[in-house]
């Protein structure tokens, strides 16, 4: 899978085990206001080790780092998307 960003940038995804995909799931901690959800806590890490576990290539530090914030964001959304998306489709 490939996912191409607002910037142009392509991204070529990996599939992830469904412990690899837990472990990103359970990673997850969001911020809630008045019930509802406001972002996501430690935003920074949590994008890093979405993009180290589920880009398909160099994942190195220089890498990693050439990604704007927009960009981060977009990618993790997507991914997120994805993951939370993919529950079931193989029960079906």
């Amino acid at each position: 899978m490939e996912f191409k960003l607002k910037s142009g940038r392509k991204v070529k995804i990996k599939d992830v085990t469904l412990d690899e995909r837990d472990s990103l799931m359970d990673g997850l901690s969001y911020k809630m206001v008045d019930g509802n959800v406001e972002g996501v806590e430690m935003m920074h890490s949590t994008m890093t080790k979405w993009m180290r576990t589920c880009i398909d290539g160099d994942v190195s530090d220089k890498v990693l780092m050439d990604f704007s914030l927009e960009e981060k964001t977009e990618l993790f959304i997507s991914l997120q998307n994805n993951l939370i998306l993919g529950e079931g489709k193989a029960s079906k």
